[in-house]
């Protein structure tokens, strides 16, 4: 399932949502390679990414996780793991992780930006970010393994989104079987169908206690990341953005109340 536009025009251009995604796709080009690079690539992950394990202290000092072609991320104590869970929102592990939360974040984040306005949207989207960080910490805190990816704090704006804008249609990509298909759904259909998908993928791992069963994916950050974004949304809305949304919108379309 993939969003490729929605029927929510903004009242001004998101600048901040073209900002944060220009400092993704340049950490990745620049800091990481573009992927190309695996020594690169490797080396921001290690350096920048989150290790739980790290932060909590209880992972092993010098645990070698392998991230193969010969190399390894080495568990350590530097000072600056704590901005980890910072640095690691901007950084991504692959093409498909980079494509697939720009493409998200393109369709949803330029609308939560409208309603609370530029500054608020940016320490909105690094909150989400965070909480989803500690969500993933909470659920596998001696994990060895370096995570990395702006999911978490897209989750945000996803679960922000749910809350502002429910009825909204979102045109997606639908595979079916060996086609691909149109379809138009309403906002909500989309994004708790979104949600319960994160969930069923992270339950085993929350009854099991075994990180590799979802798969590698940190879907305990997506989800604390979405109920963030939920939660969050009313102390970080501009509460004027309903009034002049609701004018700007009665002067395009004069005969609907």
């Amino acid at each position: 399932m993939f969003p490729i536009s929605d029927d929510n025009p903004t009242l001004r251009t998101p600048v901040m949502t073209y900002g944060l995604l220009g400092l993704i796709v340049a950490a990745w080009a620049l800091v990481q390679g573009a992927g190309f690079n695996t020594v690169a690539l490797a080396s921001s992950v290690c350096n920048w990414g989150m290790v739980p394990g790290e932060l909590t202290g209880r992972a092993p000092l010098g645990f070698a996780v392998p991230l193969g072609d010969g190399l390894a991320c080495v568990v350590d104590a530097e000072p600056l793991n704590w901005l980890t869970p910072l640095t690691s929102m901007f950084l991504h592990g692959s093409w498909g992780h980079i494509l697939g939360n720009c493409l998200f974040f393109w369709v949803f984040g330029n609308n939560v930006e409208d309603s609370m306005g530029r500054a608020r949207f940016l320490v909105f989207y690094l909150v989400c970010g965070l909480v989803a960080a500690g969500a993933h910490v909470m659920i596998d805190p001696g994990s060895p393994v370096p995570t990395v990816g702006a999911s978490g704090a897209i989750s945000g704006v996803l679960g922000a989104y749910l809350v502002l804008y429910p009825r909204v249609r979102v045109k997606l990509l639908l595979p079916l079987f060996i086609i691909f298909t149109f379809v138009s759904l309403p906002a909500w259909v989309v994004l708790i169908y979104w949600f319960v998908l994160q969930v069923i993928t992270g339950l085993p791992q929350l009854m099991t206690l075994r990180p590799e069963v979802s798969g590698g994916v940190a879907v305990w950050a997506h989800i604390g990341g979405f109920v963030a974004g939920m939660v969050l949304i009313k102390l970080f809305e501009n509460r004027n953005y309903t009034y002049r949304r609701t004018s700007w919108r009665h002067r395009l379309h004069p005969d609907h109340p």
